[in-house]
C-alpha cells in the first residue's frame, strides 16, 4: 500500500467518525456519481451534443425554436439510461440512508433516477427527472418509462406538447424541492459533497449554507466531507477530502461506519 492509499484510509476513518457523531446528514451529489455508471458528463467534455451547444437542447428558447431537436437529445439520453445501472456508490448512499432514516436527505443535481433505483428514498431532485414529462399547456406532470418517444409527445389531457420535467438553463429550481434542500443543508451535522465541483448555482450555495448552519437556531455549521476524483471549488469548504472514485470510497466509508465500536 502506497502512502496516498494510507492517507485515504485514514481520511475515510476520520470521516466515518464524524458520521458516527452525526444526528442529521445531508448529501449533495452531481454528475460524477452517474459518470461512474456510464452516464455522459457534458460539462466535463466540450459541452456539445452532435455539434449543438447544450443550451440549444436544454433551454426554453431552444425548445421553442426546435422541439424536435430537443426531444432527439432527450430520447438519446433516455435510450442510454435504459442501459445503465446504479454503481456501488449509489448503493452505499442507500445504505447510509438506512442508518439515519428520517434524518437523512439526498440532494441530487442528477436527473437519471439512479439513486432511487439503488434504493434511496428521500431524494430531492433539484434539477428534475428525465423519467417525467411536464405539459406545456396544463402543466400536468407524468411519469414515463425510459423508452424514447416515437413522435413529439402530446398531453393526453389537453393536447399541448410535452417537455421533459427537467430544469433547463435560465429556469428557476422547483420552489418546494429547493426549500427542502436548503433546510436539509442548514440543519445537517455532516454534509457529503459527492461527484460535484459545486460550481453550478444555486445548487453550489448548499455547501456554504451547510457550513454556516442554521443561524436562527444558533446551530453550529456542518462538517463538510468532499468525495471527488480531485480537489474542486468545493474543497475550500471541506473539512475532510476523500479523493478517489465515489464508487470505491463510499462503500469503504459505509463499511467502516457500520463496524461495531470496540
Amino acid at each position: 500500500m502506497n502512502p496516498s492509499e494510507n492517507d485515504l484510509d485514514q481520511a475515510i476513518t476520520t470521516a466515518a467518525a464524524e458520521l458516527k457523531k452525526a444526528n442529521r446528514v445531508a448529501i449533495l451529489t452531481g454528475a460524477g456519481v452517474s459518470a461512474e455508471s456510464g452516464v455522459p458528463t457534458f460539462r466535463a467534455s466540450d459541452g456539445l451534443w452532435e455539434g449543438h451547444h447544450i443550451e440549444d437542447v436544454a433551454s426554453p428558447d431552444g425548445f421553442r425554436r426546435d422541439p424536435k431537436l430537443v426531444w432527439d437529445f432527450y430520447n438519446a439520453r433516455r435510450a442510454n439510461l435504459a442501459k445503465v445501472k446504479p454503481n456501488p456508490g449509489h448503493f452505499a448512499l442507500a445504505k447510509l440512508e438506512e442508518r439515519f432514516g428520517d434524518h437523512f436527505a439526498l440532494i441530487t443535481q442528477n436527473v437519471d433516477g439512479l439513486h432511487q433505483l439503488a434504493g434511496s428514498i428521500n431524494v430531492l431532485e433539484i434539477h428534475g427527472s428525465i423519467h417525467r414529462t411536464r405539459c406545456t399547456g396544463c402543466r400536468r406532470i407524468q411519469h414515463h418509462e425510459l423508452e424514447p418517444f416515437a413522435e413529439l409527445p402530446e398531453c393526453e389531457k389537453c393536447g399541448a406538447m410535452l417537455r421533459p420535467d427537467i430544469v433547463w438553463f435560465h429556469e428557476a429550481l422547483p420552489q418546494g424541492i429547493w426549500q427542502e434542500a436548503t433546510a436539509a443543508a442548514a440543519l445537517c451535522d455532516v454534509m457529503l459533497v459527492v461527484g460535484t465541483s459545486a460550481v453550478v448555482h444555486p445548487a453550489a450555495s448548499l455547501v456554504p449554507i451547510a457550513r454556516r448552519g442554521h443561524i436562527a437556531d444558533d446551530k453550529e455549521g456542518s462538517t463538510i466531507i468532499e468525495i471527488n476524483l480531485a480537489k474542486t471549488e468545493a474543497s475550500e469548504f471541506a473539512d475532510i477530502g476523500l479523493y478517489g472514485k465515489s464508487g470505491e470510497v463510499l462503500p469503504r466509508l459505509v463499511e467502516i461506519l457500520n463496524e461495531p465500536d470496540a
